[in-house]
């Protein structure tokens, strides 16, 4: 080959690769503009999303906190003096927790009301203190029996007559509490509170008809619906016999309500108020940060005996004797923690929906007498659970949602003391 046709050739080449670069540059380019677009694009959306965002949250805190908040704090109603008598001497309370007083004087005055705080917040006390003060009845609605089986204890060692009415309910009681709504034996009747379960309201006629004599004869003093997120469709735990409760305020226009939950957006909120049909409800919402509860992760074996044998050592060498809950996914999870328990001489208990209401309500008080120190349990022993002292809450598996997290850890350091929500997670 002559060095001409090679120079030629060398030139061909060096045209050839040069047009490749330029053609690649080009694509990197187009590409690199499409993502510039993209990103604006996403840009565009992000913004318009942050300032949907904060106008929510602007109406959720108007909401939540522009209640005339300052009307509901004072102290000057004609039944403040008598709240402040009872919570001394006898809940043994020395002040007010953030919203309590605010909630009781909204009840008090005959408003519907929807009190957000977190679990452990005292929002029992802004039912049963209006309930030892007034007349009548007031007739509570909770989803869970251990929850009703724990208030009861509460109260009965104040000496404040509250009852249930359920399954497990004697016959006997059950015919004197029926009598008692009938308005027989109402002139010597102590009865302040009475609760009700949503599933025993929906599917028993005979209830609502009782409800209405109360009603009728003025001794229906207010209707507290507990875990009132269960209400709404958008809730993470919607139960449909909830729903019925929408009939009250048609059947009972004058009845205040009061909604009580740990857990609601501003979705559900308006979800509950559409339902309830109590669209000017006043809404508090208090402080979530409990600054006792300390959380910690623990790694979890993936070997079964290993993760028994380190929830043995935590609970020996952190919690010696104390109060606390193990929560477990199974029931088979639970009785095998509570048997390893056992085997290293923890007093521990198991509760689940396996075991029959006797044994279950055993186990409960028993924990609550601290005979037994530690409930080996599922969500079965749920929402509403009331032991100040639990100092530890451990999750043996992680929870179905970060919501049952939030609400079942919550269970821990209600007495404001020091307590640890800790969780074996791998």
């Amino acid at each position: 080959m002559s060095t001409n046709t090679a120079g030629k050739f060398e030139q061909m080449n060096s045209h050839t690769t040069n047009n490749d670069e330029l053609i690649a540059i080009e694509l990197e380019i187009v590409e690199i503009d499409d993502q510039i677009n993209r990103l604006r694009h996403q840009r565009s959306c992000l913004i318009k999303r942050k300032q949907q965002l904060k106008v929510t949250i602007e109406q959720y805190q108007s909401r939540t906190t522009g209640n005339g908040n300052e009307h509901w704090q004072r102290t000057d109603f004609p039944w403040n003096s008598k709240i402040d008598e009872m919570r001394t001497e006898i809940f043994k309370i020395d002040s007010f927790r953030p919203w309590q007083l605010e909630t009781i004087n909204v009840t008090l005055s005959s408003h519907d009301c929807i009190l957000i705080m977190p679990t452990g917040g005292g929002k029992s006390l802004c039912y049963q203190l209006p309930a030892v003060i007034s007349e009548g009845i007031t007739i509570v609605v909770s989803p869970l029996l251990s929850l009703v089986e724990d208030q009861m204890y509460a109260l009965r060692k104040l000496n404040i007559d509250a009852r249930s009415l359920n399954t497990s309910t004697p016959r006997n009681e059950q015919t004197e509490i029926l009598q008692i709504l009938d308005g027989r034996n109402s002139s010597v009747s102590t009865l302040k509170i009475l609760y009700l379960t949503p599933e025993k309201i929906s599917k028993n006629k005979s209830i609502m008809a009782k409800l209405q004599k109360l009603y009728e004869t003025n001794r229906f003093s207010r209707l507290i619906i507990d875990e009132v997120h269960c209400v709404s469709q958008f809730g993470h735990d919607f139960r449909p016999d909830y729903k019925y409760l929408s009939i009250f305020k048609r059947q009972f226009p004058k009845i205040p309500i009061l909604g009580l939950t740990a857990t609601a957006t501003l979705k559900v909120i308006d979800d509950i108020r559409n339902i309830l049909k109590i669209p000017h409800c006043v809404l508090f919402r208090a402080p979530f940060n409990r600054k006792n509860l300390f959380y910690e992760v623990y790694h979890k074996s993936s070997v079964g005996k290993n993760t028994l044998k380190d929830l043995v050592n935590c609970i020996q060498n952190q919690f010696d004797k104390q109060s606390g809950i193990v929560y477990c996914l199974s029931q088979k999870d639970v009785e095998d923690v509570c048997f390893e328990l056992q085997q290293n001489n923890i007093k521990a208990g198991c509760y689940h929906a396996g075991l029959s209401a006797t044994a279950r309500t055993q186990i409960h008080e028993k924990w609550l007498e601290s005979k037994v120190h530690v409930i080996c349990a599922t969500i079965a022993f749920g929402m509403g659970i009331d032991k100040p002292d639990v100092r530890f809450v451990i999750h043996h598996s992680i929870s179905k949602s970060i919501e049952n997290f939030y609400q079942e850890s919550g269970r821990a350091g209600r007495d404001d003391q020091q307590s640890h929500c800790i969780l074996f997670f791998r």
